[in-house]
């Protein structure tokens, strides 16, 4: 996030000097676009389609960790019901499987938690690579001399892009799934 904060930084002073240095009627044919990416983030389909497909991925994890810590609950309860009725060997077993099996379920939902994070860090870089990729085609296609990012005060409606980014991040995912 700092390079891309740097970047930002480096391109308004780079057109800021380059608007004290060009004479306004050159100033006047300067293009300028700004893009929300968090908005692009959000709305996109592809980003959609990313939490779906991570949701499916890591759906039957998520329901055997949930079904392993209801039958740790269980035991739990049973152990406090009967700990009064129970054996010293019998009260000790349980013990010990009351904690073994809080080990396995905390070193189950470390994995599960991390593994999830993983998969998606990578689908997100791999999601802003393509929106990187939609938004520099766009600009191209327009003839914009700089689109501006992250780091933006404020923007007028004339000058926001992420509407039109938008509908082609749409397009290009419909024609895909055909």
């Amino acid at each position: 996030m700092k390079s891309l904060n740097k970047f930002n930084c480096l391109a308004m002073l780079a057109m800021f000097a380059f608007a004290a240095a060009t004479p306004a009627t050159a100033l006047a044919e300067l293009k300028v676009g700004v893009v929300n990416m968090a908005q692009l983030l959000d709305q996109a389909p592809q980003a959609r389609a990313v939490i779906e497909a991570l949701q499916d991925e890591f759906a039957p994890r998520q329901r055997d960790v949930v079904s392993r810590t209801n039958e740790l609950r269980q035991l739990e309860e049973r152990f406090e019901r009967d700990v009064a009725v129970l054996g010293d060997e019998e009260r000790r077993s349980m013990e010990r499987q009351l904690r073994d099996g809080q080990r396995e379920l905390q070193r189950r939902q470390n994995e599960f938690v991390e593994d999830l994070n993983l998969r998606r860090n990578e689908e997100l870089g791999k999601l802003q690579r393509s929106l990187m990729e939609e938004i520099q085609a766009y600009a191209r296609r327009a003839n914009y001399d700089l689109i501006v990012g992250e780091g933006v005060l404020y923007a007028s409606s004339a000058v926001d892009i992420t509407p039109n980014i938008l509908q082609g991040l749409e397009a290009n995912f419909r024609s895909s799934r055909r």
